[in-house]
């Protein structure tokens, strides 16, 4: 992703959060990024090409932001809270501080559900990574590194849309965050 796609993809979340996917228009985008409307298609062939890049940038800065917080962590209790600090408590914060959380959420079609379904992949297998290293405790306990990656992001991820609360989102965390040590046998 160049420069000019990464501007216009950030101008349209911010127009996203603002007003909601269905009330934002590519005028909007173009308008707020200080393009032309054929500039913007140039990039970008239609709302949902937007909102699939929307969804790929922020999957890829989850990916670079557990990348780096594992570098700087010791445990694997110390690496889950990277984990979910990046799958689920910043993304519920930055949804939580929208008027327009909802309509958000709604508006994500089909093909950005692809783009959701490759970040989540994404995340299965950087999680399959960090939890490696605890194969045998997994396995002693009937799962694979990849089932237990798979269920840690889905869990992290329920808890993201499922909460009633960032209290109770964080309470949630900590929930998986405790049986994933137990499973694990890790720190």
């Amino acid at each position: 992703m160049n420069e000019r796609e990464e501007h216009i993809i950030e101008t349209a979340m911010q127009l996203f959060i603002r007003y909601g996917v269905k009330r934002t228009s590519m005028n909007d985008i173009a308008v707020e990024a200080g393009i032309s409307r054929q500039t913007l298609y140039n990039f970008f062939a239609n709302k949902d090409a937007v909102l699939q890049g929307t969804i790929r940038l922020l999957a890829d800065r989850v990916i670079a932001g557990i990348q780096d917080g594992v570098k700087k962590t010791k445990s694997l209790s110390e690496q889950l809270d990277v984990v979910f600090e990046h799958i689920a408590i910043k993304h519920f914060d930055l949804l939580d501080a929208s008027p327009n959380a909802e309509e958000i959420i709604a508006g994500v079609n089909a093909s950005s559900q692809q783009e959701l379904a490759a970040g989540a992949k994404r995340n299965i297998a950087l999680i399959s990574e960090i939890i490696k290293p605890y194969t045998s405790e997994i396995e002693k306990n009937g799962l694979t590194v990849e089932q237990f990656a798979d269920f840690i992001q889905s869990s992290a991820t329920a808890a993201k849309y499922n909460a009633k609360n960032r209290e109770h989102m964080l309470a949630l965390l900590t929930a998986l965050r405790v049986a994933a040590l137990k499973v694990t046998g890790g720190t």
